[in-house]
C-alpha cells in the first residue's frame, strides 16, 4: 500500500526523511555512483534498525522477552511502518545502482567485441586451399573389394533364399 508523505513525517526522522527523499526519481538518477552506494549503505543500517525494534516489540507483545524500555510495548506498527519505507527506498536505489552496473557491463562487452574483431581482421589468414576457375577430375571411384562382383552369388548362405524362392508357395 503507498504511504502519504505525512505518514512518512510522521514515521521517520529527519534525516531518514531526507535519505528516503533522495531515492525518488529524478533525484535518484542524477546521484553519483560513490553518493548512491553511501545512500544505500545508510537506508540498510537504518532499515535494520527498524527491523529489529519492530522484531523486539512483537517479541514483547507475545511476552516472550522482558520489556526493553519503562513501560512495555503496546504496538510494534510504527516500526514496522518505518521499515516497509525504508525498505521501498532501499529497492529502488538498489535497483539504480543495478541499472548502472548493467549499463556499464553492457558497454564494456561492446568494446571487447570491437576489439576482438579487430584482431581477427589483423591476422586473418589466407584460404586453407586456392580455388581455381576451372574444376577438378570429381569423385573418384573405390571399389569395395570385399563383396562378389554384380550378379554372382557370393556365399552359401544365399543358397536356402534361393531354394525357398523356387518352390510355389
Amino acid at each position: 500500500m503507498a504511504r502519504t508523505s505525512r505518514d512518512e513525517d510522521r514515521l521517520l526522522s529527519q534525516d531518514e526523511r531526507d535519505a528516503v527523499a533522495r531515492t525518488h526519481l529524478p533525484g535518484l538518477k542524477e546521484l553519483a555512483d560513490g553518493e548512491l552506494t553511501e545512500l544505500i549503505r545508510r537506508l540498510r543500517e537504518r532499515r535494520d534498525r527498524a527491523r529489529a525494534l519492530a522484531n523486539r516489540q512483537r517479541r514483547e507483545l507475545r511476552r516472550k522477552v522482558e520489556a526493553k524500555g519503562a513501560r512495555p510495548a503496546t504496538d510494534d506498527s510504527g516500526n514496522r511502518g518505518k521499515d516497509e519505507l525504508l525498505t521501498a527506498a532501499l529497492k529502488r536505489a538498489s535497483k539504480e545502482a543495478t541499472r548502472r552496473r548493467g549499463r556499464e557491463r553492457r558497454s564494456d562487452q561492446a568494446a571487447l567485441a570491437r576489439r576482438a574483431l579487430r584482431g581477427k581482421r589483423a591476422t586473418a589468414a589466407p584460404a586453407a586451399h586456392p580455388t581455381s576457375e576451372t574444376p577438378g577430375e570429381g569423385m573418384r571411384a573405390l571399389p569395395n573389394e570385399r563383396i562378389a562382383p554384380s550378379g554372382a552369388f557370393g556365399a552359401e548362405g544365399d543358397r536356402p533364399v534361393l531354394e525357398r524362392s523356387r518352390k510355389v508357395r
